[in-house]
């Protein structure tokens, strides 16, 4: 499946390109590692938001149905009814941003790579609501018993963000199976940490950040994840734009970089960037490295357009990291560009691998 970024639709987020119901019916949904429950917008709509694909018309597909209250499925949503009329099941999924998607349990199938169709079971949205823009729905790739990969029993995956740079043209391919670790990509590999309480999130165990090569004296308690009480951890979410830091690591992190870059000139604050500078006097500038530290020794040198990136037309970039008040950290899809992403559940770890687009 074709992964786009959505820059063109207006979003952030990353679009996959997926073929849904009988005759398919192709639409783009974000690609979110943070989440399981896979859904999009059906007619008829209570609320929906604009997207660029037809609003799906479950009438139309000979192969959809809906899910009952009875079904384990059903049983696995954490936020469910059952309509009082014909005991179908309904769901309801909330996000981090306040956005929710409403409406009933469906399977349908779903045209995933090669050819291959697959009964998914989703979310048959009605009444849409928050941030969603351009994307039909979502395709959940969270590590939980209701997203996409768990339904087609697939304990590898892997994919790569394309450049925002690159425009609306570029894409890769989002990769289910043996195939989704090409042996031709040299991944940097960390163990996958489990949160016992929660089985959504791909946890990696993050153990320091560089500057400049510069390892910074931020305590590696910042970045851990308590299986007593689930709290803390690093978790891989290719659904959120920006990396969030506790406020006392990105501190620290954010201060070693504006040291590193003094000569730089500076730019007013912008959005949630509290680090900007004014390139548009200069032909090139001169930048020091970001590398993420992971426990078992492997490290993650960031391209520089990975933590400096453009806001506006006339040359200003910001450091496009932010500060959390959650102990949850989450490296986001800017920080996660160009490289192909391994998640990897039979040997239970996560690998990085630069420039495989």
């Amino acid at each position: 499946s074709q992964v786009t970024s959505g820059l063109a639709f207006g979003s952030g987020e990353y679009f996959v390109r997926v073929g849904i119901g009988s005759p398919t019916k192709l639409q783009y949904l974000v690609m979110d590692t943070g989440s399981d429950v896979p859904w999009i917008q059906c007619s008829p709509c209570k609320s929906c938001y604009k997207q660029n694909d037809a609003v799906f018309d479950p009438r139309a597909s000979s192969s959809f149905r809906r899910l009952s209250c009875s079904t384990p499925q059903c049983k696995l949503l954490d936020v469910k009814a059952c309509a009082s009329t014909d005991n179908r099941c309904l769901y309801q999924v909330s996000y981090g941003d306040g956005s929710f998607t409403v409406g009933d349990l469906a399977s349908d199938s779903f045209l995933v790579s090669r050819g291959r169709t697959s009964p998914v079971v989703f979310g048959c949205g009605h009444d849409n609501e928050g941030l969603f823009v351009g994307a039909a729905g979502l395709l959940g790739l969270g590590a939980g018993k209701l997203s996409f990969p768990s339904q087609l029993s697939s304990r590898k995956f892997s994919y790569c963000l394309v450049s925002r740079d690159n425009g609306v043209r570029a894409s890769s391919a989002l990769l289910f199976g043996d195939s989704a670790l090409p042996t031709s990509a040299s991944f940097a590999y960390t163990q996958l940490l489990k949160n016992p309480k929660l089985d959504t999130f791909y946890y990696a165990g993050l153990s320091g950040i560089s500057i400049g090569g510069t390892l910074l004296s931020i305590p590696s308690t910042a970045f851990k994840l308590s299986s007593s009480t689930g709290r803390g951890g690093v978790i891989i979410d290719s659904g959120t734009s920006v990396t969030r830091l506790p406020t006392y690591a990105y501190t620290v992190m954010r201060d070693a970089f504006r040291s590193a870059t003094q000569k730089l000139p500076r730019a007013a604050d912008f959005s949630l960037f509290d680090t900007c500078y004014d390139f548009s006097a200069l032909t090139s500038v001169t930048i020091p490295t970001v590398s993420f530290h992971f426990e078992g020794g492997a490290s993650v040198q960031l391209p520089p357009s990975n933590y400096l990136v453009p806001v506006d037309t006339s040359g200003t970039f910001c450091f496009a990291f932010s500060k959390t008040s959650l102990d949850l950290s989450i490296i986001g899809n800017i920080q996660q560009q160009t490289m192909r992403v391994a998640i990897d559940l039979d040997s239970s770890r996560v690998g990085f691998a630069p420039r495989q687009c």
